[in-house]
């Protein structure tokens, strides 16, 4: 079944309100649209509002009998979502960080399909992670979480110097890289 058909099925589905489907919804389309309004002097809550109040633009639209979706769902939820926080930023006066004319000349859905990339790989990244193991896991966390310097994870893990530690962070991330790959591969 391809996106389009796929998608077509969705939006019944929705209209019907199977909640199901509409979880399925958010969970897809969410994390675009947090990332979105955070990226652009929102918060946490902002998005949530901006999102559901996306879905019922797309719900109530697609009950009309003349609406037709021309687009993926998640383009459009992206593109009325945009447009939400958008106005929402011009009614609180507050400056936006966006440049319209720079905007405007990129796609909506080569956006969107850049912010699910990048969570594909975040997962992908949170999945290797996870496989990596100890001590690496720790280490990489300490350096690249927690911002902890050599001689603090040398200490830490037991290492006799910071040379040390850093030559096992570096054979950590090779194999962190390495199983990032083969899963990156696999999806």
């Amino acid at each position: 079944m391809d996106n389009y058909t796929e998608d077509k099925d969705i939006l019944k589905q929705i209209v019907a309100n199977d909640t199901a489907t509409i979880k399925l919804v958010y969970k897809d389309n969410y994390p675009i649209i947090q990332n979105f309004i955070l990226s652009n002097n929102g918060d946490s809550d902002e998005a949530k509002d901006i999102f559901q109040e996306a879905l019922i633009v797309l719900y109530q639209n697609a009950q009309l009998p003349t609406f037709e979706l021309s687009c993926k769902i998640s383009t459009y939820l992206y593109a009325v979502s945009r447009r939400l926080w958008l106005k929402r930023l011009q009614q609180q006066s507050k400056k936006s960080p966006l440049k319209e004319t720079v905007e405007q000349n990129i796609a909506v859905e080569d956006d969107v399909e850049m912010h699910e990339t990048q969570n594909i790989q975040l997962t992908n990244m949170h999945s290797a992670l996870s496989k990596l193991g100890e001590p690496c896991k720790s280490l990489l966390e300490a350096y690249y979480f927690n911002k902890q310097h050599m001689n603090t994870i040398a200490e830490t893990f037991g290492y006799t110097n910071a040379d040390n530690a850093k030559n096992q962070k570096y054979k950590c991330l090779l194999r962190l890289k390495k199983m990032f790959f083969a899963t990156y591969k696999n999806n």
